[in-house]
C-alpha cells in the first residue's frame, strides 16, 4: 500500500510540475508576422474587432488584427488605411 501512495504522489507531482512548466515551452514567435502572411488589402473598420502590435523580438514590426469571426491576420503597421483606422478609433475612446 505504501508504494502505490507513493507512486500516485510521485505520478501527481509530475503531472503538476508538468503542467507548470508547458507553458515556458510554447514559442513566442507564434504571435510574429512573416512576409508571406500580410494581407495588403483595406479591411473595413465594421470587421475588425481588436488588433495588439506583434512583439519586438519580432523581425518584421506589424499588427495582429482579429475579425469578427476569429480569423486573425498580419498588416502592416504603416498602412495608410490602418493608421486612419487607429486614428479614429482613438479618438473615439478618448472623447
Amino acid at each position: 500500500m505504501k508504494v502505490f501512495s507513493l507512486a500516485l504522489l510521485t505520478l501527481l507531482l509530475v503531472a503538476i510540475w508538468t503542467g507548470s512548466q508547458g507553458v515556458s515551452f510554447r514559442s513566442s514567435y507564434g504571435m510574429c508576422c512573416y512576409q508571406v502572411m500580410f494581407f495588403r488589402q483595406k479591411i473595413p473598420a465594421s470587421l475588425i474587432v481588436s488588433y495588439e502590435k506583434t512583439p519586438s523580438h519580432c523581425s518584421r514590426k506589424a499588427v495582429r488584427v482579429q475579425l469578427r469571426k476569429g480569423r486573425k491576420i498580419c498588416v502592416d503597421l504603416e498602412e495608410s488605411w490602418f493608421q486612419q483606422y487607429r486614428r479614429k478609433k482613438l479618438t473615439r475612446t478618448s472623447t
